[in-house]
């Protein structure tokens, strides 16, 4: 759905990776562009400064009324919450507010499919990406995952498909965005920092359907709370809609029976592949290869093709990576599990020998619901980060293992080394946010991989 910005005054809120990549499609475009950010001049990125140049505004702050209410539109880029008093200010005053990904729906050429849910959200849009080029379909992928999706404009074209994850925050500020295929893998609190209510966070996650329709597919986990009121949503639209279990056997759609994964319609079902095929442990990758698998089935991908290419994904860095193992114990980064359930399907995919550090920037969790999952596996559990506290006080009294706290992720790493055994499992699955110690997720494993094919490595194998 194409759209003239031609001498448009938009105005672009956040000066990250999204926002630049807007401010940038605008201003090639003809827009008058205001980039806004609440870090002074001097601590923007010199991507952010170089936009001057290209005749773009620089705003420091939240944004001024002359700005905001002057504006024919403003972009969101994720990080910014919609609920500045500003931006209210502009809403109630009739300025369109949208946020990046609506801004290359608009743009974008071909077919899209849109990946969300709590969990599972990168490495099923990587393995749908995968499936679907290696299917023989033009195809490229963005969103959430790295790649801003108006950076995808230019390449998209009619007869390909664009593959975008899509956050919470994201979906939030969506208008008349509707993929051809929309994929819900699962909703579990997070990020209520946020969003304040689980409420409204489920709200923010099913804006991915609002514009569905009789020629859109929806894509849905059987098992999980949330998706019947997903299915009532889709329903009243008249969408259609394929389900997916890992626990049952359905009517209709993809699941496990026994160790074989059946696809069924009302015509006829195919077993499509043993669950040995799948490399990647634990019951979330099972689903996220379920939901994969009818997203390029309804993309014209023959099984076979699928099949193959299932068999040799191998999933992606900071998600149940397998970092090494140094004398008998093995050392898995789950950097990527920042809530609550990520780390408990993180957890529940090992058995008992298991040492796990926890801990980072809290985001209004409650951490009760890990002492089931952590019970019956956990030698030991070593905490970090500002959640440290509250952590201990969850889990200290409600776990038989020790419990311990410490100043830096490479003591932690350190403590459960020297406590492993040949046959233990370490395990970085923080249920946290990182940005109390680190710059980001990937930072956060990355130091962890280091730390463990360096230090440690180096300390097993020096002579006694």
């Amino acid at each position: 759905m194409a759209c003239d910005d031609q001498n448009r005054r938009m105005v672009v809120m956040g000066a990250g990776v999204s926002g630049l990549a807007a401010a940038r499609f605008l201003l090639a475009r003809g827009a008058q562009v205001t980039v806004v950010d609440r870090r002074p001049l001097d601590q923007l990125p010199e991507a952010a400064r170089s936009l001057c140049a290209q005749g773009a505004v620089i705003e420091c702050g939240d944004g001024s009324d002359a700005t905001l209410l002057a504006a024919d539109e403003i972009v969101l880029s994720p990080g910014v919450p919609p609920t500045l008093p500003g931006l209210e200010r502009a809403r109630q005053a009739g300025v369109s507010i949208i946020g990046e990904i609506e801004l290359a729906f608009r743009h974008l050429r071909g077919r899209i499919v849109a990946i969300t849910g709590s969990n599972g959200k990168s490495t099923t849009t990587t393995l749908v990406g995968q499936l679907l080029a290696e299917g023989g379909l033009p195809t490229q992928v963005g969103g959430n995952i790295g790649v801003a999706a108006v950076s995808l404009v230019e390449t998209s074209r009619e007869d390909g498909w664009t593959v975008l994850e899509c956050s919470s925050f994201q979906l939030e500020t969506v208008v008349t965005f509707r993929p051809q295929v929309g994929v819900l893998l699962n909703i579990t609190p997070d990020h209520l920092d946020r969003h304040g209510t689980f409420e409204r966070y489920v709200a923010a996650k099913l804006n991915l359907f609002r514009c569905f329709d009789r020629e859109t597919l929806a894509v849905l986990n059987a098992d999980d709370p949330t998706t019947p009121r997903a299915q009532a949503l889709l329903a009243a639209r008249g969408a259609p809609v394929t389900l997916f279990s890992a626990q049952r056997e359905l009517a209709e759609g993809l699941f496990l029976r026994g160790n074989q994964v059946i696809c069924r319609t009302r015509e006829a079902e195919r077993i499509l592949l043993d669950r040995a095929d799948i490399p990647l442990p634990g019951q979330h990758n099972l689903e996220n290869a379920l939901a994969s698998l009818a997203v390029a089935l309804a993309a014209g991908v023959a099984p076979e093709d699928a099949r193959t290419t299932i068999c040799r994904f191998r999933g992606l860095e900071h998600r149940m990576e397998f970092v090494a193992e140094i004398n008998g114990v093995r050392y898995f980064n789950d950097s990527k599990a920042t809530n609550i359930a990520a780390a408990q399907v993180a957890i529940a995919s090992f058995p008992a020998g298991l040492h796990v550090i926890l801990g980072g920037l809290d985001k209004g969790s409650d951490f009760a619901p890990l002492v089931e999952v952590l019970a019956p596996r956990a030698a030991s559990v070593a905490l970090i980060g500002k959640a440290a506290e509250k952590l201990e006080a969850t889990l200290a009294g409600r776990l038989p293992q020790p419990v311990t706290r410490h100043p830096s992720l490479a003591d932690a790493v350190a403590a459960l080394a020297a406590r492993a055994r040949p046959g233990d499992t370490v395990l970085l699955a923080p249920a946290c946010a990182s940005f109390d110690m680190f710059d980001n997720f990937e930072h956060r494993g990355q130091v962890f991989k280091n730390i463990v094919k360096g230090e440690i490595a180096n300390a097993r194998s020096k002579p006694s």
